[in-house]
């Protein structure tokens, strides 16, 4: 791969190759972010759980503030990265630097903003809870799937992934005649797939050691969306695979931008929460300035801490110098590794690529949040709600597409959103199926448990 290829401004659904957008106002790139944040599917990440239950009497994050604020710190990558690109190959083309001076930040902004948007509701316990249904089938029910499905169509669902799902909303063109979804550019879609593998390809990291093959980044309906961006881009296929493609060099910064942001973010909200404290918090994240001089110095933060009246304050301000070290420490890991991005052959996180009292210091957080936060009471019981809401739903839904001549099927489908259609033929069974996984997985928490509550009867519905 090299730097003056991995980037254009085509999108999907274009039927030929495009030029940037003449408007001098909102470039390509721009647009791509604005074509996020106005959709309804972003929208609705704000009712959705990140990590702790909503509401609560305490406002803490959900997907939506989250994706915010994972796109602001993405920005700062893309800037920061695309000026030392710029710098180092200045004797590239005019269009070289413009986009990497000023559109990089745009497109890793926009990523970031849209990595979470395939997300179910309850967190990542709704991922589990698809994967846990499809799995875990009657034998009948699995042996109608198995007779019509392929082999990777079955993976989709078995192993079904927020990452896939997320290209999928962005780029399938569901009910409309409009092809490409949101027709965002070649270049933003390529930076947002972290595991760029089919479902059946991937989920073998350990066995392959192939970062790409971690989970899956696209399912079977997408897989000839996302080969023409990889062809396009010069993104190549991994050797010995069929669908299993090289990481975009692009996508270790949206990464990077995410595990900034939830590390320290969901900490600090365990803090509003009273689950950790102020000494906590000082405790994971002053180690990291220990080395540091002037203004990031260990001496400096501490006297600007102890002015801070409020404990929350002085948490929102590590939290800051912390975000801003560690932008300025990755900038430099991608730049170290220049050579194994380009070629591929990067087979960690940027994270990983850190010295090594740092990567210490970040497996310490790891270790307290799982601990202490990601297994919280509260945290658990959203998650076993999530379980019992999400597979109850499929449940009904699935039944309903399988025997569509009963009489309660007919009334389920109706209330399927025109959006996910439901057709009747010969081979539509995996095109059915995942209609009503789009519908369930992009429900809000809310609305997932109002209607799971009236379709079984809990709650009587009211005629408004």
């Amino acid at each position: 791969m090299n730097w003056q290829t991995l980037y254009s401004a085509q999108r999907t659904g274009d039927k030929e190759e495009r030029k940037p957008h003449p408007d001098q106002l909102r470039t390509s790139f721009l647009r791509d972010y604005d074509r996020i944040i106005f959709s309804s599917a972003f929208r609705r990440l704000q009712n959705k759980t990140q990590v702790f239950p909503l509401p609560g009497a305490v406002f803490v994050h959900n997907r939506l503030t989250h994706s915010l604020e994972v796109a602001c710190v993405g920005r700062s990558f893309g800037q920061s990265v695309g000026n030392a690109l710029a710098q180092k190959y200045s004797n590239e083309s005019a269009d070289f630097k413009e986009f990497y001076k000023y559109e990089l930040s745009s497109v890793i902004a926009a990523a970031c903003l849209a990595h979470d948007i395939g997300n179910p509701p309850f967190g990542h316990s709704g991922e589990d809870a698809i994967r846990t249904f499809f799995r875990d089938l009657d034998p009948d029910t699995k042996k109608i799937l198995h007779e019509e499905l392929s082999a990777n169509q079955i993976a989709d669902l078995e192993n079904f992934e927020g990452n896939s799902n997320a290209f999928r909303v962005l780029t399938h063109s569901y009910n409309e005649n409009e092809a490409g979804g949101y027709r965002l550019t070649y270049t933003t879609l390529a930076a947002i797939v972290k595991y760029p593998s089919s479902s059946q390809e991937g989920f073998s990291f350990k066995k392959s050691g192939l970062i790409a093959t971690k989970k899956s980044g696209y399912f079977d309906t997408e897989s000839d969306t996302f080969k023409a961006i990889a062809d396009a881009l010069g993104v190549p296929v991994k050797e010995g695979y069929s669908n299993v493609y090289a990481r975009h060099p692009f996508v270790y910064l949206t990464e990077a931008a995410d595990d900034i942001c939830y590390r320290v973010i969901d900490l600090e909200d365990a803090h509003r929460l009273h689950i950790t404290s102020l000494q906590k918090i000082k405790e994971l994240f002053l180690p990291f300035f220990e080395k540091e001089t002037g203004y990031n110095s260990v001496a400096y933060l501490a006297r600007k801490i102890d002015n801070i009246n409020d404990d929350n304050q002085k948490v929102q301000y590590i939290r800051a110098r912390w975000i801003g070290l560690m932008v300025d420490k990755l900038t430099n890991a991608f730049m170290e590794n220049e050579a194994a991005l380009l070629g591929g052959t990067l087979e960690k996180d940027l994270m990983k690529c850190l010295p090594a009292d740092d990567r210490k210091f970040i497996e310490a957080i790891n270790e307290y949040s799982v601990k202490h936060v990601y297994n919280y009471k509260a945290v658990v019981e959203i998650e076993i709600a999530g379980f019992n809401v999400i597979g109850g739903l499929l449940r009904e839904f699935i039944t309903a597409v399988l025997q569509p001549e009963h009489a309660r099927s007919k009334k389920l489908l109706q209330l399927v959103s025109t959006q996910f259609p439901i057709t009747k033929g010969e081979r539509t069974l995996y095109q059915n199926v995942l209609s009503i996984v789009d519908f369930i997985s992009g429900m809000t928490d809310l609305y997932a448990i109002d209607i799971y509550r009236k379709i079984t009867g809990i709650t009587i519905p009211e005629l408004r």
